[in-house]
């Protein structure tokens, strides 16, 4: 009897997401087409964040369903901005993206904690936006491919120099063309 094996929710969620990358890294897409199109796969997935995280998967499941949430609504908050919508609009969309965000920071914080800060280097990086300048750091899981964490959490960034990962140096990031591209 042939079984076929049942593609898991992490083996769709790994393998789209790898497959954005790529078509963002070969230009085919754009920065603000990445983020829409991996918003609409998370709600499509119809899978809401994990409330343990107990597997590097789980962790960076939640990370990329907060982060990309939270670049959505930052976005549509900006596009209301520059359409002179009322500053109410902007506000509220704002408002959700950066709760969006502190939602990113404590998922980041519970995968470090699982991974017991192991094999893991973090730093500022060198950015062109002047607000993000000196405040945004790269967290690279060393011991997973394409596992790169970014934050400006000051929680987050005491802890990694607790733990002696923060190397306190301005580097390029391992992924600066999506970093520094605007959407």
């Amino acid at each position: 009897m042939n079984y076929i094996k049942k593609e898991s929710i992490f083996d769709k969620f790994f393998s789209h997401r790898d497959l954005l990358i790529m078509r963002f890294a070969d230009g085919d897409i754009s920065k603000k087409e990445y983020i829409i199109e991996n918003m609409e796969f998370i709600k499509n997935l119809d899978v809401k964040p994990f409330k343990n995280i107990d597997s590097f998967e789980k962790g960076i499941y939640n990370y990329q369903y907060f982060n990309m949430l939270a670049k959505y609504y930052y976005m549509e908050a900006k596009e209301l901005k520059d359409q002179g919508e009322p500053e109410k609009y902007y506000q509220s969309f704002h408002e959700e993206g950066y709760y969006y965000y502190q939602q990113k920071d404590k998922c980041t914080l519970e995968l470090l904690k699982f991974l017991k800060f192991s094999n893991m280097e973090a730093y500022y990086i060198d950015v062109e936006s002047d607000s993000l300048h000196g405040k945004l750091y790269e967290i690279n899981l060393k011991d997973f491919d394409k596992a790169i964490l970014h934050s400006k959490n000051y929680k987050i960034l005491d802890i990694l120099r607790k733990k002696g990962v923060f190397v306190d140096n301005m580097q390029k990031s391992l992924i600066d063309r999506y970093v520094n591209v605007k959407y």
